[in-house]
């Protein structure tokens, strides 16, 4: 597996902004899809952003026009851009990587960071 290791997060107030930043390891990072997840206390874990190896992006809707996802690969990073923020994105946010093939994103399977915390203050 391909290592992930997030860092960025933190605490602000609501309206403020973060970026996280997500550097894997290995040669295999421009050929893989990435996504953003993120899991609050007592909820499931969701899907926030994801990028494809073209840079096609998606967005859960709740982060539309707020959030951007972009990836440097020259760098093997990837990078959460978050505005507007609410205390409703409060949450630990997980990098996440689909590899090895053929696990997909989102697959327990699949490469995960360790998460980063970040919490929204009202």
């Amino acid at each position: 597996q391909v290592q992930l290791v997030e860092s960025g997060g933190g605490l602000v107030q609501a309206g403020g902004s973060l970026r996280l930043s997500c550097a894997a390891s290995g040669s295999i990072f421009s050929g893989s899809a990435m996504g953003w997840y993120r899991q609050a206390p007592g909820k499931q874990r969701e899907l926030v952003a994801a990028i494809t190896r073209d840079s096609i992006t998606n967005y859960a809707d709740s982060v539309k026009g707020r959030f951007t996802i972009s990836r440097d690969n020259a760098k093997n990073t990837v990078y959460l851009q978050m505005n507007s923020l609410k205390p409703e994105d409060t949450a630990v946010y997980y990098c996440n990587a689909n590899y090895p093939p053929p696990y997909a994103l989102g697959s327990d399977l699949s490469s995960w960071g360790q998460g980063t915390q970040v919490t929204v203050s009202s």
